[in-house]
């Protein structure tokens, strides 16, 4: 073995440290896989000073990413400074320089992926980005590799740990969304700016990219539905679980008659579901193949070292390729570039899905009558009703779970119901899955 693989790394955050760690601990068993050593040969980043509690050479320090993009002697880019400039820059460089690239840029593939996706088609150049859905998980080479020849029906699943944190949180010991979110950012469980995990958006890239790879077919950010958890209640979650189910946020994608449907949002699932038992900040994901039926993919799908683990196994596999002269074995985007197809991406207004409902009514005679008319006026039917006791001269809760129902017409009989003068409150609506 005496020859090397060079990998050279922008970014040296939390991730990237995490690499360097991995790089550093495991380089014997790192070499023995590979069949040559793998060497970190240079770092960029702007901060090139504060200590990262891992001890790597001055020498391979640098600010200047150039430095690493231009080295005839690195093979292997990691870009993990996140955003989408100068980010897809610096992995279009590399890639132009056939160089491989390993990422974990989850809103730069989701929003930019075409892009990154046909540059490395053309440069016949790896890119690895496993890292980039789940943390730790092996979804991507999951969905490349091992069940490729499987015709999947759905991807359903928690992808994101913030927002199970807070919302296991949440059920376990009854408090409020904003209480808890302040703790989880003073506990570091939540970014400063924590928009993007709570809002849905950050599921949402993940769930694109993993469309992406499942179905051949480009997706825009802009088809999937996304909404987060912001609004999420203690009194729905209690509700929730007198009925028998758990509040998650989903990404949910499905494929029936070559039409996908796309979708994030918080989500009903009964609480004896194995996804109902994913709490804190881990992550799953149930995959439904024709092939082989139901897998389930569970782990931290956030963190400095299971991140990394990730981004480590991304260069392990492009360093093979390398040392055999063999570059893009697995195409980056699952199925030939050539083979792939724009598929239909079903709007919300017509998906199919069971419903929560809380309306906050005057205890007057004749309301649920009142409200299973409008139900019923467009086409949806009542699977089961909750009605707590009255309070005096107080709005009282009425809770109903719908069969199925499309949501074109949950949303017009919602907006009936919310200008009856029995109605003091905007009514609240949940969807619900896993439930035959």
């Amino acid at each position: 073995m005496d020859q090397m693989v060079q990998v050279g790394l922008i970014g040296f955050g939390t991730v990237g440290t995490g690499v360097v760690k991995i790089l550093q601990r495991n380089a014997d068993i790192i070499a023995r896989r590979v069949g040559r050593p793998v060497v970190l040969a240079k770092i960029a980043d702007l901060d090139i000073t504060t200590d990262r509690g891992v001890t790597v050479s001055p020498d391979m320090l640098t600010t200047n990413a150039n430095d690493i993009l231009d080295d005839p002697q690195i093979d292997i880019v990691v870009e993990l400074i996140g955003g989408h400039e100068p980010a897809k820059r610096f992995i279009l460089h590399a890639l132009s320089k056939q160089k491989g690239v390993v990422t974990a840029n989850k809103a730069l593939l989701a929003d930019h992926g075409e892009e990154v996706f046909e540059a490395a088609f053309q440069a016949k150049a790896d890119l690895g980005f496993e890292a980039s859905v789940g943390g730790g998980i092996p979804i991507i080479r999951s969905l490349t590799e091992g069940l490729a020849g499987n015709r999947l029906t759905s991807i359903t699943g928690i992808m994101n740990g913030t927002s199970n944190y807070i919302l296991t949180r949440m059920t376990l010991e009854g408090r409020d969304f904003s209480d808890i979110l302040k703790e989880a950012t003073r506990e570091g469980y939540a970014e400063a700016d924590p928009s993007l995990d709570i809002e849905g958006i950050d599921a949402a890239h993940k769930l694109v990219i993993m469309v992406n790879l499942a179905y051949g077919t480009p997706v825009p950010m802009s088809a999937v539905y996304t909404e987060g958890i912001s609004n999420i209640s203690t009194v729905d979650i209690a509700f929730a679980g007198e009925l028998g189910f758990t509040i998650k946020l989903l990404g949910i994608a499905k494929l029936k008659d070559q039409v996908i449907e796309a979708r994030v949002h918080p989500t009903l699932v009964p609480t004896e579901s194995p996804i109902a038992q994913v709490n804190g900040v881990y992550n799953a994901i149930h995959l439904v193949g024709d092939a082989v039926g139901d897998i389930v993919l569970y782990g931290q799908g956030a963190g400095s070292l299971p991140t990394a683990s990730a981004v480590v196994g991304d260069i392990i596999d492009l360093a093979r390729n390398r040392m055999y002269g063999s570059f893009a074995r697995v195409p980056a985007t699952s199925f030939q570039w050539e083979s792939r197809k724009p598929l239909v991406i079903k709007p919300m207004a017509e998906i199919e899905s069971r419903y929560y409902l809380r309306c906050m009514v005057k205890d007057d005679p004749g309301v649920l009558s009142t409200i299973s008319g409008i139900l019923g006026k467009y086409g949806i039917s009542i699977s089961s009703v909750l009605q707590k006791g009255r309070k005096q001269g107080q709005p009282v809760p009425l809770v109903i779970l719908t069969h199925c129902s499309s949501e074109r017409g949950m949303q017009s009989a919602l907006q009936d119901i919310n200008v009856l003068p029995i109605v003091s409150e905007p009514t609240t609506l949940l969807r619900m899955e896993g439930i035959e």
